[in-house]
């Protein structure tokens, strides 16, 4: 049989098990078949540029456990590379499932290289935004090319997927106007696009030479995350027209998509009320086939800046829940400024817990190992054990020390009133 295939996708239709595949495999509960029909559907992607070297692959979508990513990268008010890659190696060091560089400032290729250089887990970028870092031009004099060739230099610095807002057309623009909003467009590449259309008077580049981003991602192996221009940053938005509107166009732009083998994920709203989270997970996978879904939180209330950490992982749960394959963390510092490490630690451990307590809810295999593990450490007053599970036993670890109790079996919340130790002796 012949090894030569183009994408992650052509390799599964045509029966080729990959190295980045079995990356995949052995981290997973699914079977090697169901996983390769899940790739040739286009329901599990695999982000794998070429010139990734050093990336161990990872999956996203149907039957796998729901994946977290990180989001780094300077702006021109706070431009630090080397605390971005601090970020980045904390993303590692617990264990993140990607990160995205979305760096609107400096040597933007130079910080791309590096992270691809040192980073082995999926990396994605918008390359809209580092047109205009790119080219230095204001965004209505960006040209066709100039769009293309940052889509290019991405997919050759080794990026694993990039985003795309190419469902915002003119139609979705005149939905915009006939149904308003309170935040209107939150996207900052939607935004972008949304300016360019507006000054020049022509529709979405991405979205009308949507063959000539297909032919450099095929090219490279480049996963597309369809982006969300229109996702909504305001709960009184959610799902709205607009949003609707835009993802009808996604589903069409997938199905383009995989007829060239490109793999894609769908990225998703935003803010939503927690009883609309089922609704949305719900649409996105009728109307985009069942492609993998990304989500940024999503948001349930939208009235806690500095704990939207929280916020985003009590709606990525109910995500996840209901069929969200990817969370987007969302950090303490959302809405107010650029995250510190701090923030950044914080950021992951609420998506990471809001990840996990979906895939038990999913019902995936060995999901609750870790959860029973825990629990018969805490059954048996283990405390070394409890740490061994605990998702930060850092953290944890320094909570117990700080206030030690007399009797070294308990803690300092119930002493002599331990449950676990009363009921135990007696059973």
């Amino acid at each position: 049989m012949s090894k030569s295939y183009t994408t992650q996708m052509d390799a599964a239709k045509k029966g080729i098990f990959t190295p980045q595949m079995e990356d995949v495999l052995a981290n997973e509960s699914i079977s090697k078949e169901a996983l390769m029909a899940g790739l040739a559907k286009g329901h599990i992607s695999i982000p794998a540029n070429k010139n990734h070297a050093c990336l161990k692959g990872g999956g996203v979508g149907t039957g796998l456990k729901t994946k977290i990513n990180v989001n780094l990268g300077v702006s021109k008010d706070v431009c630090s590379f080397d605390s971005e890659m601090s970020k980045a190696s904390l993303a590692l060091e617990f264990n993140t499932d990607a990160v995205m560089d979305l760096s609107v400032s400096g040597d933007t290729e130079g910080f791309r290289k590096r992270l691809v250089a040192e980073v082995p887990v999926m990396i994605g970028t918008v390359p809209i935004y580092d047109t205009l870092t790119r080219t230095g031009k204001e965004v209505k004099d960006i040209t066709l090319d100039d769009w293309f060739k940052t889509v290019e230099i991405h997919a050759q610095n080794g990026i694993d997927f990039i985003t795309i807002h190419a469902g915002l057309t003119q139609k979705c623009i005149q939905s915009l106007r006939t149904n308003p909003r309170l935040c209107g467009i939150v996207s900052r590449g939607g935004s972008i696009l949304f300016e360019w259309m507006e000054k020049n008077q022509k529709e979405n580049p991405f979205y009308e030479h949507f063959d000539r981003l297909l032919a450099i991602c095929e090219e490279y192996d480049v996963c597309i995350s369809l982006g969300d221009g229109l996702r909504p940053g305001a709960i009184k938005d959610s799902t709205d027209a607009p949003q609707i509107e835009e993802l009808i166009t996604l589903g069409e732009l997938t199905k383009r998509a995989w007829e060239k083998n490109i793999q894609v994920m769908i990225e998703g709203p935003g803010h939503v009320p927690l009883h609309e989270v089922e609704m949305n997970m719900q649409l996105q996978k009728k109307l985009c086939h069942n492609a993998p879904f990304y989500v940024l939180g999503p948001l349930v209330t939208d009235i806690a800046p500095g704990y939207d950490h929280i916020t985003s992982a009590i709606g990525g749960a109910l995500a996840a829940m209901y069929g969200a394959d990817f969370l987007c963390y969302v950090t303490p510092a959302e809405h107010l400024r650029l995250p510190t490490v701090e923030d950044v630690k914080e950021g992951i451990m609420a998506s990471k817990i809001a990840a996990h307590a979906g895939d038990l809810a999913k019902g995936l295999t060995y999901a609750d190992h870790i959860d029973h593990k825990m629990s018969k450490a805490r059954g048996n007053l283990d405390w070394d054990g409890q740490f061994e599970c605990a998702i930060d036993p850092e953290k944890a670890m320094a909570y117990r020390e700080s206030s030690q109790p007399k009797d070294g079996e308990v803690c300092t919340m119930c002493g002599d009133f331990c449950a676990v130790k009363r009921v135990k002796e007696l059973l």
